[in-house]
């Protein structure tokens, strides 16, 4: 049995609409072109699927060749329990997570010199979080970079990306979690105002192994992060979580692809956004595939956006893809709203401020997700920047 379920709508105050036409992708994600030659890629013209809601002007040339290398990211790990290694584009690891599906993916991946390998041993159990701090080559600059995270069996460990500073990035991540380990990541993109980045990321999951992964989107001029999911082996267990705030002019982007290929592998998405301001765009592409061999499949995927002012744009495209019948559990769902007047009104029939209000809603919105962040400090850091976003329009 086949069935497919796919939802397309967009949301703006000043426009409304729903589905149809391009909105569908035009083919199975499972026939999706994958490469490591960029040149086997046709250089994106921003009509295609995949890239139209990209501002392609924005992305500084990363998406068509010409924007070439003229400095260096700088990487810093911290954290006991991990061993961390600098190493050629030979290394025999390399490639583990997957495979690049783009052409700015192929790009970066061509264009690395050195990737940092990050790798949590067999049975270790660090007691604090492992922070992996990558700052950008700095205004003006253009860097192509490489990480990958590994754990290794029955490993269990908090990992924390934190990307800084300016410049145009284009890199690859690989998250390569190994039979019975448990890799818990939050990736942070808190970039200067001036930055771009297009980051692919690729995870692959073992047997039983439970991967977690939170994105937390705040700042640079345009962010584009696309996460692929893959399972080795049954028991697999992915949850997705995201978290972003766009301002006015920024483009925020995420695209996901969680490809159930074997039997009895869960996967929970989740993300929310908030916007505000002239311009701000956020874009949330969802896809889910369950190929037919992939019986006993639990799986769910929601997008939920807030639109603070006018002016603010959400995108949100779920795709659900089923190859079987004989599944657990698949849905999907896409809200996108302005505050809801009944929870202010209540609020401030009980002498709240409207202003106060409106914080108290958004930060109710985002709390779930906070929660779920186990570094303190990276919790307290995402808290105080969402109440800073609030303070630019005195929400």
């Amino acid at each position: 049995m086949t069935s497919t379920t796919k939802t397309d709508a967009q949301h703006g105050l000043g426009e409304h609409s729903h589905g149809g036409g391009t909105g569908i992708p035009q083919s199975s994600r499972g026939s999706r072109f994958t490469s490591y030659d960029v040149e086997a890629f046709e250089v994106p013209g921003g009509r295609e699927e995949d890239w139209r809601f990209t501002p392609m002007k924005r992305l500084k040339g990363l998406h068509d060749g010409t924007a070439t290398a003229t400095g260096n990211i700088k990487v810093e790990v911290a954290g006991e329990g991990a061993t961390v290694e600098t190493v050629g584009r030979d290394d025999a690891r390399i490639g583990n997570g997957g495979i690049p599906a783009d052409r700015i993916a192929a790009q970066a991946w061509s264009s690395f010199t050195e990737a940092t390998v990050v790798t949590i041993g067999k049975d270790t159990k660090p007691e604090g979080p492992i922070t992996i701090t990558v700052h950008g080559p700095g205004e003006g600059q253009v860097a192509f970079g490489h990480l990958q995270v590994r754990a290794e069996q029955f490993a269990e460990a908090v990992v924390v990306v934190d990307y800084r500073g300016s410049g145009t990035l284009g890199d690859n991540i690989e998250f390569v979690v190994a039979d019975g380990a448990q890799l818990r990541v939050v990736s942070v993109h808190d970039w200067a105002d001036d930055a771009t980045q297009v980051s692919s990321e690729h995870a692959t999951l073992g047997r039983d192994a439970v991967f977690r992964h939170l994105a937390v989107t705040l700042g640079g001029d345009l962010v584009r992060v696309n996460t692929t999911v893959s399972y080795g082996d049954k028991g697999g267990d992915a949850e997705l979580l995201g978290l972003y705030f766009a301002d006015a002019g920024q483009h925020l982007e995420h695209r996901m692809l969680v490809d159930h290929a074997v039997p009895n592998c869960r996967s929970n998405v989740l993300y929310k956004g908030a916007l505000q301001g002239d311009s701000a765009h956020s874009v949330w592409i969802g896809d889910v595939l369950i190929r037919a061999e992939a019986e006993g499949t639990d799986t769910y995927e929601l997008n939920r956006n807030l639109v603070l002012t006018e002016g603010a744009r959400a995108d949100s495209v779920p795709n659900l893809e089923i190859e079987t019948g004989e599944i657990e559990g698949a849905g999907h769902a896409s809200a996108t709203g302005r505050f809801d007047d009944e929870q202010l009104f209540y609020l401030m029939a009980r002498g709240i401020p409207q202003d106060q209000a409106r914080r108290l809603v958004v930060r109710g919105f985002f709390g779930e997700l906070l929660q779920k962040i186990a570094v303190p400090e990276v919790r307290e850091r995402l808290e105080a920047a969402i109440e800073a976003e609030l303070a630019v329009v005195g929400a």
